[in-house]
């Protein structure tokens, strides 16, 4: 049921880099159109960082890895958002299917990726007992997910403790700190900072030598928005006034704060998914 295209396939064949990229940002990750350029943008650093692209997704009753532009444009907002536990149904019932981090992860795991790039991952969510199906998911595969620190909504320290249970590294790229998203610093410490591409390539493999699974390397946004914490926390306040709950959460928290920033955190988001696809070809082509 697993469809890699042949610039995939070959890649694996001869051991060349290739790189995961989740299609959950494509379908729900921006307002309505524009999720398609950051998807096909974050495609074009991966090969600027020395790998092979392998964006995933349900399509057609096939888990699909690697994807055609005009596939990739199919992943609007009425495609499933699938977690590791919602590929098989989206299979089996024929729908269209974008992965999240998680649910990307369970399909690298099935064809051999290590690499893959993201703007943040899952974790705990804040005043609440739930856990993203992010967290388990990176501690059972061995695969880095280079992300700018855990996604903008959620509870890091918790996150990041969450991850210390689980034994996932949590490497800081040219920082100590584990970045806070749209934020450079001001999160938990990491258990280990690296400074280029082939020393966190180096730990990964020591790592899974060592039989250990997934790394998170947390690459810092290149321009930090300080400002954004407090807007986060007014738009979380605004959403439990209104009464919204569940799913419909991160979209009206994601609005207000574009709304907020005069467009600052969208652009910001933008740009750190696709500096993180790019960071993750290099790790995944170092020597």
């Amino acid at each position: 049921m697993i469809d890699l295209s042949a610039e995939v396939r070959g890649a694996l064949d001869s051991g060349g880099a290739v790189v995961a990229l989740e299609t959950t940002l494509v379908a729900h990750g921006f307002p309505p159109g524009e999720g398609l350029a950051v998807g096909v943008e974050s495609e074009r650093r991966v090969r600027a960082g020395g790998a092979v692209p392998a964006t995933i997704g349900v399509l057609n009753g096939r888990v699909k890895v690697g994807l055609s532009e005009d596939e990739l444009g199919r992943f609007t907002a009425e495609a499933r958002k699938l977690g590791p536990r919602d590929v098989a149904a989206c299979v089996a019932q024929g729908a269209v299917g974008a992965t999240t981090v998680g649910g990307t992860l369970a399909v690298a795991r099935a064809v051999g990726i290590r690499f893959l790039g993201t703007g943040g991952i899952g974790g705990v969510h804040r005043g609440a007992f739930d856990v993203s199906a992010d967290l388990l998911a990176l501690a059972g595969t061995p695969v880095v997910v280079v992300a700018s620190g855990v996604k903008s909504l959620l509870d890091v320290p918790a996150t990041a403790e969450a991850l210390e249970a689980l034994g996932v590294p949590v490497l800081g790229f040219g920082t100590d700190e584990l970045p806070l998203f749209y934020a450079a610093g001001g999160g938990p410490p990491v258990s280990a900072r690296v400074n280029t591409a082939e020393e966190a390539a180096r730990v990964a493999r020591a790592h899974w030598e060592l039989g250990g699974a997934g790394l998170l390397l947390a690459n810092p946004p290149a321009e930090s928005f300080d400002e954004a914490e407090p807007l986060i926390r007014r738009a979380l306040a605004e959403a439990e006034e209104a009464g919204v709950r569940g799913g419909a959460v991160t979209p009206f928290v994601l609005a207000y704060l574009h709304r907020e920033s005069g467009g600052r955190t969208l652009e910001a988001n933008r740009r750190l998914i696709a500096d993180n696809a790019q960071l993750a070809a290099e790790v995944a082509s170092a020597p």
